[in-house]
């Protein structure tokens, strides 16, 4: 399920062993100091997906989560394509 979060987070082609490392230990401190498991991301994404998959139409494959922590807070980024809207009683809910 995250396997394009985590080939982002173990660096791309382009990336030199510095950015990588870098990339991994910044990944590791903020999944340490937040104390998220694998267990408890796999089942955000899915339960996430779920919940979206009722109103919209999305490209699953291009989902990700992503959490990006500054000083003084923490944030979870979520980022899919919106195919489209799903409709009820012949109209679009948005």
């Amino acid at each position: 399920m995250f396997n394009d979060f985590f080939k982002k987070m173990m660096g791309s082609k382009g990336d030199n062993s510095r950015d990588v490392a870098k990339k991994r230990l910044k990944f590791a401190l903020i999944y340490d100091k937040l104390e998220v498991s694998d267990d408890t991301l796999n089942n955000l994404h899915r339960d996430i997906v779920e919940v979206i998959s009722r109103y919209f139409e999305i490209d699953q494959e291009a989902f990700k989560l992503d959490i990006r922590r500054s000083d003084e807070l923490s944030a979870l980024i979520v980022n899919t394509p919106i195919l489209s809207a799903k409709h009820r009683n012949g109209r679009a809910d948005v």
